[in-house]
């Protein structure tokens, strides 16, 4: 009769269970078996919570169950669950923080971010944080994401430009990070990154002003929004160093977060003589080799404006 009793205990054991689908349970520190075998049953993980108590104490898991955030799959046997939870495998959230995005802007995601707690207490300068998608779990800090953010870049940044070409315009890491910021914001195509890195480095070999538009837009946006209408000629004459039009080389500091593959095409720029670009209304752009073949070049950008 014991012998059937074991045999049937270990089928329901490992038998499928959550039949409803992933299900998040949060475990606090000091929760015994009991209290946890309810809260998986509330949520429909388990059926019997007097066997997962039974279970627990068995394999000697009942004050090692860890506390935490649990993510149980559907199907999920009684005996995994009690692994997972003895284990401390816990349900790691992710954030991400997009390419392009101002460190004020990535700061308002962090901040929004209900799981993460704290306050953000550490203000990063732009092209300090890597856009990337990072890993959390329940209740860590804000802050914590933001530092990993940093050390992101920071190892990005020192690899870049250790292996950078050589005879390139810039005189230091924070110099490739402000042209990294601007090939973000100029274009999202990553066959074309590479191509408009070496126009703004031919430009500034030449000693010509880098005339780019989201230089000016961070003169008058500050970083903290978007400019969500055109620029007009009269914002071109804005005084501010950020004003590319205005003023010669580079900004004094990147113009947002460049991802790994702009900062990649700082320091590997394709080989080419081109001096211009401009929008060709298919999402590129066109680029050209003199004033006269830009100029043409706009104006079939505002024929297809016009259509």
């Amino acid at each position: 009769m014991l012998v059937v009793v074991f045999a049937q205990i270990k089928i329901w054991v490992n038998e499928a269970g959550n039949p409803g689908g992933p299900v998040n349970v949060v475990i606090s520190k000091g929760e015994n078996s009991g209290i946890v075998a309810q809260k998986l049953t509330e949520n429909g993980v388990i059926s019997k919570p007097w066997l997962f108590k039974m279970a627990a104490r068995f394999k000697g898991l009942d004050k090692h169950l860890k506390a935490g955030e649990y993510q149980f799959v559907k199907g999920i046997s009684l005996s995994e669950v009690i692994r997972q939870i003895a284990q401390g495998d816990v349900f790691f959230r992710k954030i991400t923080l997009p390419e392009g995005l101002t460190a004020k802007q990535m700061l308002e995601i962090i901040k929004e971010e209900e799981a993460l707690s704290g306050k953000v207490t550490i203000i990063p300068q732009e092209g300090e944080m890597l856009p990337e998608t990072y890993s959390f779990v329940l209740g860590e800090t804000k802050d914590s994401v933001i530092m990993q953010a940093m050390e992101a870049m920071q190892k990005v940044k020192k690899q870049a430009w250790e292996n950078r070409d050589e005879g390139l315009p810039l005189k230091n890491v924070d110099e490739m990070m402000i042209l990294a910021s601007i090939i973000e914001k100029e274009t999202a195509i990553p066959a074309e990154r590479r191509l408009v890195a070496s126009v703004f480095v031919n430009r500034l070999r030449k000693g010509m002003r880098l005339q780019t538009d989201p230089t000016v837009i961070y003169a008058l946006t500050k970083g903290k929004k978007e400019l969500e209408r055109k620029l007009t000629r009269k914002d071109l004459e804005i005084d501010s160093p950020y004003n590319t039009y205005k003023y010669y080389g580079l900004p004094p500091k990147p113009i947002c977060n460049p991802g790994k593959a702009s900062i990649e095409a700082a320091v590997h720029p394709e080989m080419s003589d081109y001096l211009y670009f401009v929008a060709n209304g298919s999402g590129g752009h066109s680029f050209a080799l003199s004033l006269k073949e830009h100029n043409n070049n706009v104006k079939n950008w505002k024929k297809v404006q016009q259509q």
